[in-house]
């Protein structure tokens, strides 16, 4: 696998990643190092290659293009130099970038098959990214990329049915991409594994959000909702959690101080994957609060999935796909940047004992019927599909 990214801190690389390790089919994955990471580790079986790029989260367009193409060719040669040892059977690229499945041109012309996973739409992702970039010329050199990458790799896979969708409309065969959608191992989302906090057991509304902090997620909505929530019924106690790390720390704190409500708002910073469950065991609300625009229309908040599993009543921006997998009151939703409506959808939940163990239920029935747990023989399938057999017909590192 070949990831433009914390492998450590990428949930659906490591959930693929760790089941294909334990089914049996080994895995090597090349990503981005950390200032502490070793050049080679090896976490939950999966063997990482970290390659010493800097990420600049929340840089400009020109920095995100240097930065991609500095990972690309160190992933190409790195690639190439692992292959003549290991001998992949299969190697599969997550996206963004696209043409980063440019990496495996070596590997693809001895005959390896390669997998596209398209986790966003990159041409949408930009053009919310950088507004001040959005002319014809870029718009086409982005789609021109994408199209490009998903006639070279031998499949293709995506996270959502409208991401599907978007691509059979721009003219790629609907039974040329694969869907393998974004939802949480129960095994790692297990709620009777954790404590159990009764709904504000101590008193106090504790809301959680655990994602990036950057300008796609609406947490300056959030912000001013727990303020309204505060300002309506400071009886609650309200409080967030924000677990998470991006370039929008800076300004939320300073809107925390603005909104008066500082001391009601923690900022964790990222913490493990495998931390995330116990923060939301100890939170009474789950929040995804995602902008809507032409980009997150396409997208589903895997949050909602997480809070879901449990066990934890969700208030999330209206989204397309949310409302789709998560119908009536399976989760709570609101306009994307409408603040009365989200604090409205929190104080409800409060108000409303029945009607919240209802969410919970409804929501957790969703979970359980999508979770990773049951669609992972798909992926599984598709992966031994193209490397010919199983995994004892295949050379050691095949996967």
């Amino acid at each position: 696998m070949i990831v433009h990214a914390y492998y450590e801190e990428d949930p659906r690389v490591r959930r693929q990643a760790e089941t294909l390790v334990a089914a049996g089919r080994p895995v090597r994955v090349i990503g981005l190092r950390r200032p502490d990471d070793r050049v080679d580790s090896v976490l939950s079986g999966v063997r990482i290659r970290h390659l010493d790029v800097q990420r600049h989260q929340g840089a400009g367009f020109g920095t995100y293009v240097r930065e991609y193409s500095a990972f690309l060719a160190r992933a190409t040669w790195t690639a190439v130099r692992l292959h003549r040892s290991e001998r992949f059977g299969v190697a599969q690229v997550h996206s963004p970038p696209d043409f980063l499945i440019f990496a495996t041109l070596p590997l693809r012309l001895v005959g390896v098959p390669v997998i596209l996973d398209l986790h966003e739409a990159m041409p949408e992702f930009f053009r919310m990214r950088f507004p001040s970039m959005r002319n014809p010329l870029i718009n086409w050199t982005l789609r021109l990329q994408e199209r490009a990458s998903i006639a070279f790799a031998t499949r293709t896979i995506t996270v959502t049915d409208a991401m599907r969708d978007r691509l059979v409309s721009l003219g790629h065969a609907r039974d040329s991409v694969g869907v393998v959608i974004n939802s949480p191992a129960l095994s790692r989302f297990d709620a009777g594994a954790y404590p159990e906090r009764r709904f504000m057991e101590d008193g106090s509304l504790r809301l959680v959000y655990a994602g990036a902090l950057t300008p796609t997620y609406e947490l300056d909505v959030t912000l001013r909702a727990v303020a309204a929530v505060h300002q309506r019924r400071p009886d609650l106690g309200v409080a967030v959690d924000l677990f998470g790390r991006g370039d929008s720390d800076a300004s939320l704190r300073a809107l925390a101080d603005e909104l008066g409500i500082a001391e009601r708002v923690v900022f964790h910073g990222r913490i493990p994957i495998d931390d995330v469950p116990a923060a939301i065991a100890a939170a009474d609300i789950g929040l995804a609060p995602t902008r809507l625009d032409r980009f997150t229309a396409l997208t589903v908040s895997g949050k909602v999935y997480e809070y879901a599993a449990m066990r934890r009543p969700v208030v999330a921006s209206r989204l397309p796909t949310v409302e789709r997998d998560f119908p009536g009151d399976a989760a709570r939703t609101y306009p994307s940047g409408d603040v009365d409506a989200m604090a409205a959808a929190i104080i409800d939940l409060v108000d409303d004992p029945e009607g919240r163990e209802r969410s919970v239920a409804a929501a957790a029935k969703v979970v359980d019927g999508l979770a990773w747990d049951r669609v992972k023989a798909d992926y599984l399938a598709l992966v031994d599909s193209l490397a010919g057999g199983s995994p004892e017909g295949r050379p050691a590192g095949a996967a």
